[in-house]
C-alpha cells in the first residue's frame, strides 16, 4: 500500500502579529524621521540641527512606538482575558449547555450532528477551555495577543528604520543633504516594502508601488511645510 509521501507546512499566519508591528515599526521610522530631517533642512537651518533634530525624533518616536504598541495590545490581550475568564465560569456553571453549543459550531461547518457532538465532546474532554476559546472565541496561540513582544518589535523597528534617514544627513554632501535624505528613503522604504510583501507572501510589486508613493507624498508635504514656515520666520 502506498504511502502518502510527508511534506512539511509553513503558514504565513503565524508571522502576523511581530510582521505587523515590525513593518509598521520600521516604515514609520523611515517616514516620520525622514520628513522631520527634510522638512527642518527645507527651513535653511545648518546641518547640526537637522541633526539635533533627527536623533531626537528617533529617540522619541521609538519610545512613542513601543508604548503605544503595548498599550494597544494589552488592551487586546485584557480583552482577550476576559472572555476566557467568562467562558471559564460558563463551562462551570453550563457544561451541557456549553457542550451543544460547540457541537452546533462543528454542525454549521459541515459535520453531521452526531459527529459534532462526538467531537465537541471529546475536544472538551480534553481541553474545554481552548475548545472554545479556539472555536467559539477565534482565540489561539497563534493569534494571541502579546504586548511585550509588539512593543519591543516596534520600537527596534522603529529605531531601524529612523537610523536610515539619519545616517543619510550624516554622509551626504550639505548641498546635497535634501536630495540624498530623500533618495535615501525612497529605496529603504521601496526595500521595506519588499521585505514585508515577501514575508508575508503577498505581491511584492505592488507592496512597493503603495509604501514609496505614499512616502514620496508624505516628505514632499512635510518640506513644503518645513520650506513655508522657514520663509516666515527667517
Amino acid at each position: 500500500m502506498a504511502r502518502t509521501p510527508r511534506h512539511g507546512e509553513h503558514h504565513l499566519i503565524g508571522r502576523i502579529g511581530w510582521l505587523r508591528a515590525a513593518v509598521l515599526g520600521a516604515n514609520d521610522g523611515i517616514l516620520s524621521t525622514g520628513s522631520l530631517i527634510l522638512g527642518v533642512a527645507a527651513s535653511n537651518v545648518d546641518r547640526h540641527s537637522v541633526l539635533i533634530a533627527g536623533i531626537a525624533a528617533l529617540a522619541a518616536g521609538a519610545m512613542s512606538m513601543a508604548a503605544g504598541e503595548y498599550v494597544s495590545v494589552s488592551s487586546q490581550s485584557d480583552a482577550e482575558q476576559a472572555d476566557l475568564d467568562r467562558e471559564r465560569a460558563e463551562l462551570d456553571d453550563f457544561g451541557p449547555a456549553e457542550h451543544d453549543e460547540l457541537a452546533q459550531i462543528y454542525v454549521g461547518r459541515g459535520l453531521t450532528p452526531a459527529l459534532a457532538a462526538q467531537v465537541a465532546e471529546q475536544l472538551m474532554a480534553k481541553d474545554a477551555l481552548e475548545a472554545h476559546a479556539r472555536d467559539e472565541l477565534g482565540i489561539s496561540e497563534i493569534s494571541t495577543a502579546r504586548p511585550i513582544q509588539a512593543g519591543l518589535a516596534s520600537a527596534a523597528a522603529f529605531s531601524a528604520g529612523a537610523a536610515t534617514p539619519l545616517l543619510a544627513a550624516v554622509l551626504v554632501p550639505a548641498a546635497w543633504l535634501e536630495a540624498g535624505v530623500a533618495l535615501a528613503c525612497l529605496v529603504f522604504l521601496a526595500l521595506l516594502g519588499a521585505i514585508g510583501a515577501r514575508t508575508g507572501g503577498a505581491p511584492i510589486g505592488k507592496a512597493m508601488i503603495r509604501v514609496t508613493f505614499w512616502g514620496a507624498l508624505a516628505m514632499a508635504v512635510t518640506a513644503g511645510i518645513g520650506a513655508l514656515v522657514g520663509r516666515a520666520v527667517g
